[in-house]
């Protein structure tokens, strides 16, 4: 019904458009015009100034609406008819309204197609039209350069909030409409329009245009003169930069001012790599591939064996984990760094003032570095929840995501509290290790930001592995002691016992905010450390990237935003840009594995983004048949009618590496016909990429077109 309603709304502006310049109603704005009949008008305003005024009023808000041309000879005609004052009221508030007008018709006829169209590369623009839209508004409107039509349709398509345009419209068009309709005061004079202002008051306005600009510079130096009051700012700088946190972002901001020949610091009190290296991604996944390979021994029977055993120890499989961290950790080491360019310091840090960083090294040596810019990359550590008995367990009953890895022992009974992407992982794996897991997720499925499909395929394989998980309970206490110990759930109203030997706790983590020196400077936190688009906190020089800023807390966007903070801390205030994070990949390490990069379902429904969706079954595909893994899709969403990708969502074999070729796809605004146009390797699972891709374009065939091939074929055999 609302598509209807906008294509008679259409239809109308059309029709009003098409009887204006039809019969030429634009000859009775023009200047010549106006002077020709001024004393007529003049006549009929003093003979009822009441109607006279109400119908410019609304003859103007209906020309501003429908952004016809002749609004500035309306503003001198007002100024001729009804003087400086009541001139300047009316023609205020005429074209603040039919302004207003024009940019609510944009918005219901164009704002919801460009959010959908373009939401994603919008995202920046949506971002800064919500904090400061009122801002470059009011500086647009008071330079009269640009048509004043242009801004109302292109405002309208963006986030900006009515009444918000609505005031500073008015506000911000009121200098140049006194210039007009003082002008109008003395129409007789006025040759020309390009005659009405003279240089200087030309001058002056753009002057006035350029002043909002100048002034928020202005007031953003004096917020941080502000926040910097309390400190003295040193006279010459030991270094450009120290980096707090030796971890992805840490690494990556430090590697990049070494290689732009800067002078840099990088402070970490633990060991380089930080978790991902030594708690996180690189042990899960070896440990993930240990565990896939005896379950790979359990399916001997899908390969054609008529059977195989393994004989492993725990014990040692935990310490291949170690020895994987110790063959990577070069790539992380103090050596490379050094050798790099990097000045590393192992010890702990503490900003004392914005420009100084207190570094105590390991052998107790306390130095101070004063700095022009500071990174803060002090990472996340897993949460545990304050749930009664918890706190209690020993360190061998109680573990996470950072001391699981210490286990020598296999835990018989594991329950692992959390079903995200770290708790699935750990689940599958221990389970697959000969542990009798337990997995408890508060929420209705696990992985819950993945669509439900995704949800359900992992847990059925889960389930088949000989997991318990349940979904929607809640955990309430830890009670017992010893080989008693069992924790006691709730899920619709019932208590329920589950005993452990040991809890994996894996509910999410907390940003590191603690004991380095944030409170004390002042430094703005919530959750992470708050940062603007282009990752500074409230000191100007001090910047956050990775896990300890957000939003999003992955080894690879730590790296991304590595390079966003390395730049601006290092050439702000000459460049600085602004961090993107259009297109994010991630991936769920368990099997079938899962992969994601852009919107899904449940994010496209919820952000109201029109989609189509298209999906492709791996149990088709030739190499997933042959290689006993044939399960789980490919389902990409996109623009309705077109090729363009909005997300997609891989469930199957070696699901992330498959993402990459999206991935690059979306980056580059590469659409499903060029990617059903590339050759892909015969057999690989690749092909399950082009094979969704012509799925969708057997859905988008022309029919009509084939209807008329078909008879041209017929034509040919007769």
């Amino acid at each position: 019904m609302r598509l209807d309603k906008r294509w008679w709304l259409l239809v109308v502006l059309a029709g009003l458009l098409a009887l204006f310049f039809g019969l030429d109603l634009g000859r009775f704005l023009s200047l010549a015009a106006v002077k020709s009949s001024q004393a007529d008008l003049q006549a009929w305003r003093t003979a009822q100034p009441l109607l006279a005024g109400v119908l410019f009023f609304s003859g103007y808000v209906a020309a501003a609406a429908l952004s016809l041309p002749g609004a500035a000879v309306m503003t001198l005609a007002a100024g001729a008819l009804f003087g400086l004052g009541w001139g300047t009221l009316i023609v205020s508030f005429a074209s603040s309204i039919g302004a207003t007008l024009a940019f609510l018709v944009a918005r219901w006829l164009l704002g919801g197609w460009v959010q959908s169209r373009f939401g994603d590369r919008l995202a920046a623009l949506n971002a800064g039209i919500a904090k400061e839209g009122g801002f470059y508004l009011f500086t647009l409107r008071l330079v009269p350069v640009l048509p004043f039509f242009v801004i109302n349709l292109a405002m309208g398509v963006t986030r900006l909030r009515t009444w918000t345009f609505y005031w500073v419209s008015q506000l911000g068009m009121l200098a140049g409409t006194l210039v007009y309709v003082n002008a109008g005061t003395q129409l007789a004079r006025i040759e020309s329009l390009s005659g009405i202002v003279s240089p200087g008051v030309l001058g002056s306005l753009v002057l006035l245009g350029v002043f909002p600009l100048i002034a928020k510079k202005l007031i953003d130096l004096f917020q941080a003169r502000k926040v910097y009051a309390r400190f003295k700012k040193p006279a010459r700088f030991d270094r450009n930069l120290v980096v707090i946190g030796g971890g992805s972002a840490g690494l990556v901001t430090a590697y990049i001012a070494a290689a732009i020949k800067a002078k840099v610091t990088l402070v970490e009190k633990h060991a380089l790599g930080g978790d991902c290296l030594n708690t996180g991604c690189v042990p899960s996944k070896a440990l993930i591939r240990s565990a896939k390979f005896l379950s790979h021994v359990q399916r001997a029977q899908e390969f054609g064996m008529r059977g195989a055993t393994a004989d492993f120890d725990f014990g040692e499989v935990m310490e291949r984990v170690q020895r994987v961290i110790k063959q990577i950790e070069p790539h992380d080491s103090v050596e490379r760094y050094t050798g790099l360019g990097v000045d590393v310091a192992q010890g702990t840090a503490r900003i004392v003032s914005p420009w100084e960083v207190q570094v105590t090294h390991r052998d107790g040596r306390v130095e101070t570095l004063t700095t022009r810019a500071i990174v803060i990359a002090a990472g996340a550590r897993p949460f545990v929840p304050p749930i009664p008995g918890l706190a209690d367990l020993g360190p061998s009953e109680l573990l996470t995501s950072d001391n699981v890895w210490q286990l020598r022992q296999r835990p018989e009974r594991l329950v692992v509290l959390g079903g995200g992407p770290i708790g699935s992982e750990l689940t599958q794996a221990f389970a697959r290790l000969g542990s009798r897991v337990t997995q408890v997720e508060m929420l209705p499925r696990i992985l819950v930001r993945e669509d439900p499909e995704v949800s359900e395929l992992v847990t059925a394989r889960f389930r088949a592995e000989g997991i318990t998980v349940l979904t929607g309970h809640k955990a309430l206490r830890v009670q017992g002691s010893g080989p008693e110990k069992v924790l006691v759930v709730e899920a619709d109203r019932e208590e329920k016992h589950i005993p452990f030997d040991a809890i994996l706790v894996a509910v999410g983590r907390v940003a590191n905010l603690k004991g380095y020196g944030l409170e004390e400077l002042g430094v703005t936190t919530g959750r992470t450390v708050e940062v603007n688009g282009y990752l500074q906190t409230n000191f100007p020089n001090i910047y956050a990237a990775g896990d300890v800023a957000g939003p999003y807390q992955f080894t690879h966007t730590a790296a991304h935003q590595a390079w966003y903070a390395a730049v601006n801390a290092l050439f702000d205030p000459f460049k600085k840009f602004s961090a993107d994070y259009r297109v994010i990949p991630w991936a769920t390490f368990v099997e079938p594995e899962v992969a994601r990069v852009g919107l899904n379902e449940i994010e496209a429904k919820e952000k109201k983004i029109p989609y189509e969706v298209t999906l492709y079954g791996m149990d088709d595909l030739d190499r997933a048949i042959a290689d006993s893994e044939a399960h789980g899709f490919v389902k990409v969403l996109t623009v309705p009618g077109k090729d363009r990708i909005l997300g997609v969502t891989i469930a199957g074999e070696h699901a992330g590496d498959l993402l990459a070729e999206y991935v690059l796809a979306m980056k580059h605004g590469i659409g499903l016909n060029k990617i059903l146009g590339t050759i892909h390797t015969y057999p690989t699972l690749a092909e399950a990429n082009k094979y969704a891709a012509g799925n969708w374009k057997r859905a988008h065939a022309p029919q009509a077109l084939l209807a008329w091939v078909e008879r041209f074929h017929a034509w040919r055999r007769a």
